[in-house]
């Protein structure tokens, strides 16, 4: 399970979470929970981890005129997302206490903060709690790091960096939770019994391997078992030239394969 250090986003953590990572690596699965979510016609809309507000801008552009509360545990995370979404609600909650009275939501919407909880059956129930008779939960898990190109590239950069002790972050934690079978048992332990689960490849792409890099290091808490290590502006430079032999110079694509999991209340 994550620590608490590996859930916490502070200080300029998601300016540069988002100018990095938004576009390249989540834009491309918000579109497809916000495509799924507007399949049915949820009026009550609650997202959880909802970080920088990249799932929260799709969920607003493809169901307009909802009531959409996004929360996230970071303060950091609910002001960045605050101010540049004004379409939804914003409040720092935890998932584990969601801010919402027994049956009221019509959709849950998780796009890929579930692998940071730190007791998933358990905020798996309390999402079941305030659902509505119907309701849905849509949420997205990454597959394992070598299906992820900008992933698989990054862990290479650390390895460069830090032969004898690279960070551990995105293996253990982002894509710590690539088990279909464990997920189902989970939202099982939880009281969900009609569950659908996709594995989906998308494409993203960015500017520069660099970008995504730095996204990365400087974006996650990545950043601070970096700093544990060394230089940071060292490592940085390391991860990103590594990154660039992997993926190549100029703008770069890469295909990422993830998890979509529906379960319905």
């Amino acid at each position: 399970m994550p620590s608490e250090r590996d859930r916490v986003w502070t200080e300029s953590m998601p300016e540069a979470y988002a100018g990095g990572l938004e576009a390249p690596v989540f834009a491309p699965f918000a579109a497809e929970l916000a495509s799924r979510a507007s399949t049915g016609t949820p009026r009550r809309v609650l997202e959880i981890a909802a970080g920088t507000g990249v799932v929260t801008r799709a969920l607003a552009e493809s169901l307009p005129g909802i009531d959409l509360l996004a929360t996230d545990l970071n303060p950091a995370m609910v002001g960045h997302g605050a101010r540049r979404e004004p379409r939804a609600r914003w409040e720092q909650a935890d998932a584990a206490r969601l801010p919402a009275p027994d049956g009221t939501v019509d959709l849950v919407v998780c796009g890929f903060g579930v692998m940071f909880f730190p007791d998933r059956p358990a905020a798996y129930a309390e999402v079941r709690r305030v659902l509505a008779p119907g309701g849905r939960f849509l949420f997205t898990t990454w597959d394992e790091v070598a299906t992820h190109a900008f992933a698989d590239a990054l862990c290479a950069g650390l390895r460069a960096a830090f032969p004898t002790d690279p960070p551990r972050f995105v293996e253990d934690v982002p894509h710590g939770y690539p088990a279909p079978a464990r997920v189902r048992a989970d939202l099982a332990a939880a009281g969900f019994t009609d569950v659908e689960l996709e594995r989906v490849v998308r494409t993203g792409s960015a500017p520069s391997a660099a970008a995504v890099a730095a996204g990365f290091c400087t974006g996650t808490p990545l950043r601070a078992q970096i700093a544990e290590r060394g230089d940071p502006g060292v490592a940085l430079r390391t991860v990103g030239d590594t990154m660039t032999v992997r993926l190549g110079r100029g703008e770069v694509r890469g295909e990422m394969a993830a998890y979509v999991v529906e379960a319905r209340r």
